[in-house]
């Protein structure tokens, strides 16, 4: 079980956290819609892993992960080796389902929401294809 500095963490947080993860990932989604990405997938599922949103624009498709965070070097910090392994061993099951991905740019973004600021997209934020 996960602790937080505080001890344990209670049933109530992770549901405050989850809550605050799924408004975040709307944000990223309207924010890349306003500046003219196409939401492929939202919250993308396979065995590897979960990539939070899939974008398009012309020829570029986007694993996109969304953080919330007081400030973009928590966000960053937040995308671990370990989640950018996942985030690539799901865009690959992506890009195996849908054979036409291979034909664009693929790339890892990373859409950063703080408090009281409009999201700031970090572009190319890390390689993962191992």
């Amino acid at each position: 079980m996960g602790r937080s500095r505080r001890g344990p963490v209670t049933t109530r947080e992770r549901r405050r956290a989850h809550a605050l993860g799924l408004s975040a990932e709307t944000w990223a989604a309207w924010y890349l819609r306003l500046t003219g990405w196409r939401i492929l997938k939202h919250r993308y599922k396979t065995k590897a892993g979960e990539i939070d949103l899939i974008a398009k624009r012309r020829k570029t498709v986007a694993f996109v992960e969304v953080k919330a965070r007081r400030t973009r070097a928590a966000a960053l910090e937040a995308v671990t080796p370990a989640s950018r392994k996942r985030i690539s061993r799901a865009a690959r099951i992506f890009v195996a389902e849908h054979p036409k991905a291979g034909f664009y740019t693929l790339r890892f973004d990373v859409v950063v929401i703080r408090p009281w600021a409009l999201p700031e997209r970090i572009v190319n934020a890390f390689e993962a294809w191992e």
